[in-house]
């Protein structure tokens, strides 16, 4: 399994060495800027978004998201099955823009 899970971008935007693409996670309600060293859920939950979770470490799924654009990196690999077009937001850090199918409430 690899760490990364990415999804094509219909536009994806280069980074240069000079300007590094910005950390967001876009959701159904506008972009979120993560803290650093923040998990997508911890950024999630700081802006008032409830997702299902049941762990913090990638073991059981429950939080499992759809990642419709950008790409995630895992620091420790999931033990739960990640698909294409998913990520585990209880374990995952964005890299570069990221947009999910997650909305607040």
């Amino acid at each position: 399994m690899s760490d990364a899970i990415s999804i094509p971008s219909p536009a994806p935007q280069q980074a240069t060495e000079q300007e590094p693409q910005a950390l967001l996670v876009h959701t159904r309600d506008g972009a979120l800027i993560p803290q650093p060293g923040e998990s997508v859920l911890e950024t999630l939950e700081r802006h008032g978004h409830q997702v299902e979770f049941q762990c913090r470490s990638g073991y059981c799924g429950a939080c499992r998201t759809p990642l419709l654009e950008g790409r995630v990196h895992y620091p420790n690999v999931p033990l739960a099955f990640v698909s294409q077009g998913e990520c585990l937001p209880c374990c995952c850090k964005p890299v570069g823009a990221i947009r999910l199918d997650v909305k607040k409430g």
